[in-house]
């Protein structure tokens, strides 16, 4: 999962929004730096990557990515389901609700800063600054993220153009979105209830 769903799933709860959206940056035993509430949307999040990556709707999507990206498929087809779920007509009626939505998830990791992991300082400032979260929306936010993808890839070499696998797929890519993420919000939803429980 990408950044907008990691925060949709994270079910306006902020610290686990909070450790949802910094886990990727926080590595081995600094993880302990945080508080409980924050590490347990660590442990979620690596629960919805693993359930992601695992899932059948997901293993057969991203090989049409595999030709071009190889093992980075994955990464490529998560952004496909931040765009699709950026414009869930169920989820965000309308851009603004979409606009409204992203500047409550940028408002309260905000309130993390004094604890942000140093890599994931600059990054939030990027997202924030560019609105990565509501951009998800339109093909070129979806293509902006594909080149960064691309540029931070060790074994990928830029350009690779990965727009077009998205437009010539849309209908397929739509209907994989469809069947996958009411798969994974009742598993998120589950998962973070046991987690709060603990």
């Amino acid at each position: 999962m990408n950044y907008l769903a990691h925060a949709y799933l994270s079910f306006g709860h902020q610290d686990i929004l909070a450790g949802n959206m910094m886990s990727d940056f926080v590595k081995g035993n600094k993880k302990s730096n945080f508080t409980q509430l924050v590490q347990k949307g660590f442990t979620l999040h690596r629960l919805i990557d693993q359930y992601t990556d695992e899932h059948p709707v997901t293993l057969s999507a991203k090989q049409l990515f595999k030709p071009q990206v190889g093992l980075y498929a994955g990464a490529f087809m998560d952004v496909v389901y931040d765009y699709f779920l950026a414009n869930d007509q169920q989820v965000f009626a309308a851009e603004d609700q979409l606009a409204h939505f992203s500047e409550t998830v940028y408002a309260a990791l905000q309130q993390y800063e004094p604890v942000f992991p140093e890599k994931f300082s600059p990054a939030f400032q990027h997202m924030r600054t560019h609105n990565w979260l509501f951009h998800y929306r339109n093909t070129q936010g979806i293509e902006k993220t594909f080149e960064g993808l691309v540029y931070r890839a060790q074994f990928l070499q830029p350009p690779i153009e990965l727009l077009p696998v998205l437009e010539k797929n849309k209908d397929f890519f739509q209907e994989a979105y469809q069947q996958f993420f009411p798969d994974v919000i009742q598993f998120a939803s589950k998962q973070l209830a046991i987690l709060l429980n603990e």
